[in-house]
């Protein structure tokens, strides 16, 4: 696309003005009026151009100074770019102007003697353009829009509005003065007066003006209504005519600051008074110094806002931000520690100072000792006890007068203070007891100091709040301020009434967990075997770390059972869970383990009825697995169709391992259901894990559990455990079993054999240090038993023939054992019973007898046969001649019972050793109490 020369597209008839030969003697106003009036075209001017305003302000004589000065920079010629330069009697350009050169782009060199239309105009407006220069040079005024040629202007031209004049040389010659002005500056310099003038006068800020002599110039409206004057008035006016002294001073010094440096001043403060209104306003100014075009300093300027109902909406808002920082502040302090004491001194810590001065904590003493209700609860006239107190002006707690010593009458105020850990009340009338029914807070008044000299006649007021929690009133909380300080407001008393009810909540969770972690403590001592357990044959240390500290019980546990013939069953497991649910279904595991372990089952026997108990846990009802599934189907849904959530059947899973250790043979048969494998230490060598098959888990249900008989030496170590202690997010069950077993691994001295040395006790610490115990994802239970064995001396074992002398030659082999164990206080009993054991064997048994005789914490007599006929005892009528065999050994025997074998059943009894301080009973007397 080629491009058009300058007014190329404009019409010829729309080009600029010229005026009248009659206009050269008018003045300068009616040389503008006339100009107007377009009378002939010189060049063309583009339509868009929007039209020039102009205004004329002429300064009055008596304003004109009175001798020639200079000029400061930074006139308004600076801003429109005047140009000048002359045209001769010929018609050519004869003087040329710095300006000219600027505006035009041409130097002087190019332009002086050359033809003006030749130079400016473009080539298709030469014609008119030479009429119009005639005109000129026969001596009329033209003014008129000129576009020119001017290489640096951004699209290579440019428009000028010219002024020409006639003029004469000093031949009497005709010729022309010319003035040129940027239209685009004339324009700009319109904008920015108008945009200022918008600015300054419509603007919601306050504007002022002040020149270098620090008076007032000029104010815009908003101005003047803030500060109650009209605006004229403020024309002159100086710092020291709006404000105080104090503050005019403030406000001149600024200014000057800021005229002489140049520094803008922001949100400077200002207080005074405006007329008519005696209250103090604040206003906020913000000063800066104004420029002329060159950079002269021309005055000062400002903006100012009435900031009086901000400050005061700010005041209350820092008020609101430090209650509301106080408030964060509890809860971050308030409730760290689930003890009562503690709870209530956090709250003081908090109140005191920020809050108060003196503050004190009295709580419901029936509460504090579980009761739920205490009575006079609903009154206020229980009884109270001062958990914590805390001030900033004194060592001690303030009597108040209003309360008064549990087991008084009541009768007068109490002469001393309440000290911390006293139980009180408060009188029926008291603001305090009123409070305390009313769950309403209430400011009392200090009292005054006239009554006494006391420190409760230096409170200005108190706030008695009432501590409320979950519609519980738990107790009191009293916040003084001391005189001087400012009364307790509305605000106050919503953040009191906040802050006790914070801390009420957790000193009722406190009180809650005290009393839950109560009851816990008794399910865990009632779950688990008390004090260390003993059994014969064994040295046994155990530990319980519960997952759970706000409990204390989980579903691990661990148990020691007895078994007949000094045999021992060591049990541990693991319901799968946590809390007290896990809790309980381990209890019924724990009770169904030891009556199982009193039928002497064999250990997969006990594992699979265990199962079966295990499956119907979790059923309605308790119901066994295989009855479920006949009254619903699958997903919980009823038979009708209807979901019925709540009759769904839970199910819980658990694992366990089961041995029994005898001491006499040194076996130990082991069954597993999904525990992790036992860990077996020989004396001299590593830490190993038994391999005893795992089996499936108790409540799966379906699968035969397998057992494993291994001979363990003396000095053995036989450590069982849940997969608490060794799995864990940090590593994996492999890794914490080769940890487990490194831990065990202890050199026993300095031949390098590997061994546990030293008491289980120190073992089983040495274990839990070693281990990551404090994960708190699960419980720990750790079963650790030495094997130490029956010696050959401490058992007597027999064989007897299946004939009526058997039972003779038992009661000697019984007496002459004992006698050489000393047991000489134990022979008679021992006789008679072995006889009425072994007479049973031959009457009712089959096959050889076998008599053995074992002596550890207890004597134990067992008579061994091949019938499986259970005996049973019943009670003899008076004219029986049989029958009471049994009833003696009961009545003569600590404790007696039989059991089956692989090969026939097992009869024993048990009887204590003579300790010196009781006797063992009387045969003679125990006869005759069965007639």
């Amino acid at each position: 696309m080629s491009e058009k020369p300058a007014g190329a597209d404009i019409p010829e008839e729309a080009v600029g003005s010229q005026m009248s030969p009659d206009s050269r003697t008018s003045s300068s106003s009616d040389s503008s009026a006339s100009r107007a009036k377009p009378s002939s075209s010189l060049v063309p001017v583009p339509s868009r151009l929007p039209a020039l305003s102009s205004s004329s302000h002429e300064p009055s004589l008596s304003s004109a100074p009175t001798v020639w000065q200079s000029s400061p920079p930074g006139s308004i010629y600076d801003y429109i770019r005047v140009a000048s330069f002359s045209l001769g009697p010929d018609g050519r350009i004869a003087q040329w102007s710095g300006r000219a050169t600027e505006l035009l782009g041409l130097t002087a060199e190019q332009a002086i003697g050359k033809d003006p239309v030749e130079a400016f105009v473009p080539p298709e407006l030469h014609e008119a353009s030479r009429r119009t220069v005639a005109d000129i040079l026969d001596g009329r005024e033209w003014t008129g829009l000129v576009p020119y040629h001017n290489p640096r202007a951004p699209h290579g031209h440019g428009i000028a509005e010219v002024y020409v004049m006639p003029a004469e040389t000093e031949h009497g010659e005709r010729s022309a003065l010319c003035i040129a002005v940027d239209v685009t500056a004339l324009r700009g310099l319109e904008t920015d007066l108008a945009a200022s003038q918008a600015v300054f006068g419509q603007s919601p800020l306050g504007f002022f003006l002040f020149g270098t002599d620090l008076r007032m110039l000029r104010v815009n409206e908003r101005f003047a209504t803030v500060f109650g004057r009209p605006a004229e008035s403020y024309r002159g006016a100086s710092a020291y005519d709006l404000l105080p002294r104090g503050e005019a001073d403030r406000l001149a010094a600024a200014l000057r600051q800021v005229l002489d440096s140049g520094q803008s001043l922001t949100d400077m403060p200002i207080v005074g008074t405006v007329p008519g209104n005696p209250e103090r306003r604040r206003w906020s100014v913000s000063l800066y110094r104004l420029h002329s075009g060159s950079g002269r300093p021309i005055g000062v300027a400002g903006l100012a806002t009435d900031v009086t109902g901000r400050r005061r909406a700010e005041q209350e808002a820092a008020g609101v931000r430090r209650n509301l920082a106080l408030l964060n502040e509890a809860g971050a302090r308030i409730g760290t520690s689930l003890d009562l004491e503690t709870t209530a001194r956090e709250l003081l810590d908090v109140a005191v100072p920020q809050f108060c001065d003196l503050a004190s904590v009295d709580l419901y003493q029936g509460l504090l000792s579980g009761d739920e209700t205490p009575p006079g609860l609903a009154d206020g006239s229980a009884e109270l006890r001062r958990v914590a107190f805390a001030s900033a002006v004194s060592d001690g707690p303030v009597a108040f007068g209003d309360s008064y010593r549990a087991g008084s009458d009541g009768e007068g105020g109490a002469t001393e203070p309440v000290q911390v850990g006293e139980v009180h009340r408060y009188p029926f009338n008291s603001p305090c007891a009123v409070a305390l029914r009313t769950a309403r807070a209430r400011v009392v008044p200090g009292r005054d100091s006239a009554e006494s000299l006391e420190l409760g006649t230096m409170l200005q007021s108190t706030l008695v709040v009432p501590m409320v929690a979950r519609d519980t009133i738990v107790g009191l909380a009293q916040f003084s301020r001391t005189k001087g300080s400012e009364p307790f407001g509305e605000r106050d008393t919503a953040l009191a009434v906040e802050l006790a009810a914070r801390a009420a909540v957790s000193i009722d969770n406190a009180r809650l967990y005290r009393r839950e972690h109560e009851r816990a403590l008794i399910l865990q001592r009632s779950l688990l075997p008390p004090g260390d357990p003993e059994a014969a044959g064994l040295d046994i240390a155990c530990r319980y770390l519960p997952g759970n500290a706000a409990t204390e019980v989980g579903g691990d546990w661990f148990d020691v059972i007895e078994l007949p013939g000094h045999r021992t069953a060591l049990v541990v497991g693991d319901v799968m869970g946590r809390g007290l649910r896990a809790a309980v279904a381990m209890g019924e595991l724990r009770t169904a383990v030891r009556t199982l372990a009193l039928l002497d089952l064999e250990p997969a026997e006990v594992l699979s009825a265990l199962d079966e108990i295990a499956r119907g846990l979790g059923a309605p009802g308790g119901s066994q697995g295989g009855g479920r599934s006949g009254s619903r189907a699958r997903g919980g849904r009823a038979a009708d169709g209807s979901s019925d959530l709540a009759g769904l059947a839970e199910v819980y899973l658990a694992t366990c391992v089961y041995a029994v250790y005898d001491p006499v043979t040194r076996r130990c048969t082991f069954a597993n259901a999904g525990h992790p494998p036992p860990v077996l230490v020989e004396p001299g060598e590593s830490a190993l894990l038994m391999d005893v098959p795992p089996g499936m888990p108790l409540g799966v249900g379906g699968e035969p559990f397998e057992e494993i008989e291994v001979e363990l030496p003396d000095g053995a170590l036989l450590a069982l455990y849940t997969d608490g202690l060794v799995e864990s997010r940090d590593h994996s069950l492999d890794e914490g079993l080769q940890a487990l077993r490194a831990s065990l691994d202890i050199p026993a001295g300095s031949d390098g054999a590997k061994a546990v040395a030293g008491s289980l006790e120190d073992v089983c610490d040495h274990v839990l240090s070693t281990l990551d115990t404090h994960h708190g994802e699960d419980d720990i239970a750790l079963l650790m038993a030495r094997m130490q064995g029956l010696s050959a001396e401490s058992v007597g074992d027999w064989q007897l023939p299946s004939e009526p002398k058997s039972v003779g030659r038992a009661r000697e082999l019984a007496r002459e054992q004992l006698e050489s164990w000393g047991m000489d206080d134990l022979v008679d009993t021992t006789e008679l019973l072995v006889s009425e054991l072994v007479t049973n064997a031959l009457r009712y048994g089959e096959g050889e007898i076998r008599l053995r005789l074992l002596l550890d914490r207890t004597l134990v007599c067992e008579v061994w046969d091949g019938g499986l006929v259970q005996p049973r005892r019943r009670r003899a009528r008076d004219t029986d001649e049989g029958g009471r065999g049994l009833q003696l050994v009961g009545l003569l025997s600590a404790g007696w019972g039989s059991r089956r074998t692989p090969h026939g059943k097992t009869v024993w009894f048990e009887l204590a050793l003579p300790n010196g301080q009781s006797s063992t009973p009387d045969s003679v007397e125990a006869l005759l109490s069965m007639w």
